[in-house]
C-alpha cells in the first residue's frame, strides 16, 4: 500500500493551533471483478472534521466544599449539567407569594332623593343662618329690653323681610315678655308664626281653567331672572298631569333664549313655536295661539322679553303681546307669571311694579332662594303687594320647583324642624 502524505490543516485546525493529523490507511472498498480489493481515495477534509470532540468530564466536590453540599453517593461521577429554566433556591424563597383575591366591592347604592322638605330647608339654608346667627346672639341669656329688640329689628330688616313685618316680629316677640329671659328657640317660633301669617294669604296654587282651551300662560321677568328655565320645568309638570303642551319663543332679541325652550321642548315632548331672531314678537304669540287652539292645546307658555335696560320698549312691547293676543281671546292672557330671583333683594321690588304697569301680573314665582341670604324678599313682597306666590324654587333640577306653602317657608327661614 502506498504511503499516504500528512493531511493539511484545516481552517479550524489552524484556528485552535492544532497539528496536522496523519491520515489513516485507506479502507478497503468493495472488491472489483477481478476480486482484488481496490484502495479507496480519502475524502476531502471538511471543517467539520477540523472540530475535535471534547469528552465529558465530571468534576468532583473540592476537598474544602462542606459536607452538606457534596453530591451523594450515587450521584458522584455524573454528568451533571445546570438547568437554566429554574432558579437556585434561594431565589425561589425570595418570590413574593401570589397575592390573594380580593372580593370586589358591592356597588354603592343609589342616592336617596330627598324630600320637598330636605330640598327647601338647604335652599334656605343661606338666609336662616343669617337670622338664627342673630337671633342666638341676641338672647342667649340676655334679657328682653329696648336696645335687645331694635337689633333683632335691625336684623330682619337686613334680611330684606320689610320693615312693616320687622316692626310686626318685634311686638309679638315683646309682649309679655319685657325685662323677661327668652331663649333663641322661643324667638325663632314666634318669628316664624308672623311669617306664616303674612305668607298665608299669598300661597295660592296656579289653578288650570280646563274650559279654556288652551289655557295661555304669559312668563315675564327681567333677563337672568330663570324665566325660561322655569318655563321648561312647569311644561314637564303640566305634562306629567297628562296635559298637552306648546311653547312660544316669545323672546325674540336672545338668540340663546330661543334654543334654549327648544331644548326644554325636545326634552319635555313639547311643540316649539319659534321665529328668527329678530322677529315680532307679539305676531309670534298671536300665530302660536293660534296654531295651538287648532291642535287642541291644554296649556300654551309664551316666554317674552326682559330688556330692562331699555324700560320704555320693554314695557311697549309687552303691553302689544297682550293686545293681539287679546285679539284672539279677549279672555288671553289667562295668567301673567313674573319670574323674580331671590338674589337681587329688594330690587325685586322695582321689578313687580314695572311688570303690574307693563302686563297686568296675576301671580309671582321666586326663584334662586339657594343662592342668597336674602330670602325674606318674599314676606316684603307678599306684605306690599299681596299677590299670589304660585311657586318657589331652590335648585336647578325640576323637582327643585314646587308650589309655594307660608307653613314651610316660614318654618325654614327661621332654622326650625319640619314637626316643630
Amino acid at each position: 500500500m502506498a504511503d499516504t502524505k500528512p493531511d493539511k490543516p484545516g481552517f479550524l485546525s489552524r484556528l485552535f493551533g492544532r497539528k496536522a493529523q496523519t491520515a489513516p490507511e485507506s479502507v478497503s472498498g468493495t472488491p472489483q471483478a477481478g476480486g482484488h480489493p481496490e484502495t479507496m481515495p480519502s475524502p476531502p477534509a471538511t471543517a467539520a472534521d477540523d472540530l475535535t470532540t471534547v469528552p465529558s468530564t465530571v468534576t468532583d466536590a473540592s476537598p474544602d466544599t462542606p459536607e452538606d453540599l457534596k453530591l451523594p453517593g450515587e450521584l458522584a461521577g455524573a454528568d451533571l449539567q445546570p438547568v437554566e429554566s429554574l432558579a437556585p433556591e434561594e431565589d425561589l424563597k425570595e418570590l413574593p407569594p401570589a397575592p390573594e383575591p380580593q372580593a370586589q366591592p358591592a356597588p354603592a347604592a343609589p342616592a336617596e332623593k330627598r324630600g320637598w322638605w330636605q330640598r327647601l330647608t338647604e335652599g334656605m339654608r343661606r338666609t336662616s343662618s343669617s337670622l338664627s346667627e342673630s337671633v342666638t346672639g341676641l338672647f342667649t341669656k340676655r334679657k328682653l329690653d329696648a336696645a335687645t329688640l331694635e337689633e333683632l329689628e335691625d336684623a330682619l330688616v337686613q334680611a330684606d323681610l320689610g320693615v312693616p313685618a320687622a316692626m310686626r316680629i318685634t311686638e309679638a316677640i315683646a309682649a309679655g315678655r319685657y325685662d323677661k329671659e327668652i331663649s333663641p328657640q322661643e324667638v325663632k317660633a314666634i318669628l316664624a308664626g308672623e311669617v306664616e301669617k303674612t305668607l298665608e294669604p299669598v300661597a295660592q296654587p296656579l289653578v288650570l281653567d280646563r274650559a279654556k282651551k288652551p289655557f295661555v300662560i304669559l312668563m315675564v321677568g327681567v333677563n337672568g331672572a330663570g324665566k325660561t328655565t322655569t318655563i321648561g320645568k312647569l311644561s314637564q309638570k303640566f305634562r306629567q298631569q297628562g296635559l298637552k303642551v306648546m311653547l312660544a319663543a316669545g323672546d325674540t332679541f336672545r338668540a340663546a333664549a330661543i334654543e334654549q325652550l327648544k331644548v326644554w321642548g325636545e326634552r319635555v315632548g313639547a311643540p316649539v313655536l319659534a321665529r328668527e331672531q329678530g322677529a315680532d314678537a307679539a305676531g309670534l304669540a298671536y300665530d302660536a295661539l293660534q296654531e295651538a287652539k287648532a291642535n287642541g292645546t291644554d296649556v300654551l307658555l309664551i316666554d317674552t322679553a326682559g330688556r330692562l335696560q331699555n324700560k320704555a320698549g320693554l314695557m311697549a312691547e309687552l303691553e302689544k303681546i297682550v293686545r293681539v293676543i287679546r285679539k284672539f281671546d279677549a279672555g288671553a292672557p289667562h295668567a301673567t307669571l313674573l319670574v323674580l330671583d331671590a338674589t337681587v333683594g329688594q330690587n325685586a321690588i322695582s321689578q313687580v311694579e314695572l311688570f303690574q304697569k307693563a302686563a297686568g301680573v296675576t301671580g309671582l314665582v321666586m326663584t334662586k332662594l339657594d343662592g342668597t341670604a336674602r330670602g325674606g324678599i318674599l314676606v316684603a313682597l307678599a306684605e306690599k303687594f299681596r299677590l299670589p306666590v304660585h311657586f318657589i324654587g331652590v335648585g336647578e333640577g325640576v323637582e327643585d320647583l314646587e308650589p309655594f306653602t307660608a307653613r314651610d317657608f316660614a318654618k325654614a327661614i327661621a332654622g326650625l324642624e319640619a314637626s316643630s
